[in-house]
């Protein structure tokens, strides 16, 4: 049995299709558990308007954050393999299918499957989001993960054996975000990952919930990069990246001076790299001028080919 968490927080508007598609997988043999996060609109009438008994609500009184909301419902499961759906997403029909035929093959080393995606913006236009690809033969899982050159697996796209929580913990309560990426990097010391290379889920977004605050983002990058700090620094590539990826985004945010020191940090630990010079020097014009060529690079990534 697969139990499938969905944390959600006042998004009873959109909890209905989430519910709805996993009660649409031709994969049946499930157990759905929503946790409210302590909302405050009519999300438990939603649930409750379902009647199949698969179906399990728990309640937080209070607002916990969304790590410790998926922890309940881990801790509330019964299912040999654990998936999660956040509550503005939803599966295709044959997600899960596919991913319990690749345990059912696989090796028990395989601890996490995951797939691509499609993401939609709030006009409607979807993008294929290609997932990075790490499966066993690829070797040394760990140091992708701590490089942070696996980035973009998706939570609402894994399905993890539940045997995997008992070897390296839960969920870190104290992380903003990043909660997957922190779950991941432990995940990765004792299992392989296995990508399935097909959308199976639509998300939704970008919201204006937690997954958009900045500030928040920072934090949970320097808590990455102080938890795991010994293992990056093993590789002064990996260490740059990691100091540019919060350089830049303090910049974004005006916070020139501080962004500017890790920008630098990173040109120190990796002088070859003309991307952190370039972001250097921009730091010098401000955030105004900083967070236009950032918004046109994003532009151009994300231009449609031929």
């Amino acid at each position: 049995m697969v139990s499938v968490v969905i944390p959600t927080y006042s998004r009873a508007h959109v909890l209905g299709r989430a519910i709805q598609s996993v009660l649409n997988q031709t994969y049946q043999d499930f157990e759905l558990i929503v946790v409210d996060d302590g909302s405050s609109d009519n999300t438990e009438e939603v649930v409750r308007n379902f009647t199949d008994p698969r179906i399990h609500y728990r309640r937080h009184e209070e607002n916990r954050g969304a790590a410790a909301a998926r922890n309940t419902g881990i801790e509330a499961s019964r299912g040999d393999y654990v998936a999660f759906l956040d509550s503005d997403c939803e599966w295709l029909p044959e997600k899960l299918l596919k991913q319990m035929e690749v345990f059912g093959k696989v090796s028990l080393r395989v601890g996490v499957v995951y797939t691509d995606l499609w993401s939609i913006s709030k006009d409607g236009m979807r993008r294929y989001w290609h997932s990075s690809r790490v499966v066993p033969e690829d070797g040394i899982v760990y140091e992708h993960l701590i490089g942070d050159q696996l980035t973009g697996i998706s939570m609402p796209s894994v399905v993890i054996r539940r045997e995997c929580f008992a070897r390296v913990g839960m969920l870190d309560e104290g992380f903003p975000r990043l909660i997957d990426r922190d779950l991941y990097i432990r995940l990765s010391k004792h299992f392989y990952f296995y990508h399935i290379a097909e959308p199976l889920l639509n998300h939704y977004g970008p919201g204006e919930g937690i997954s958009s605050d900045d500030r928040l983002l920072i934090k949970a990058q320097k808590l990455i990069l102080e938890k795991y700090h010994d293992d990056i620094a093993k590789n002064r590539q990996s260490l740059a990246r990691h100091q540019y990826a919060i350089g830049s985004l303090l910049c974004q945010n005006g916070e020139m001076d501080q962004g500017r020191d890790y920008l630098l940090e990173a040109i120190r630990l990796y002088p070859l790299s003309a991307k952190y010079l370039i972001a250097a020097i921009l730091s010098l014009f401000g955030e105004k001028a900083y967070n236009k060529v950032v918004k046109l690079k994003r532009r151009i990534r994300h231009v449609p080919g031929p």
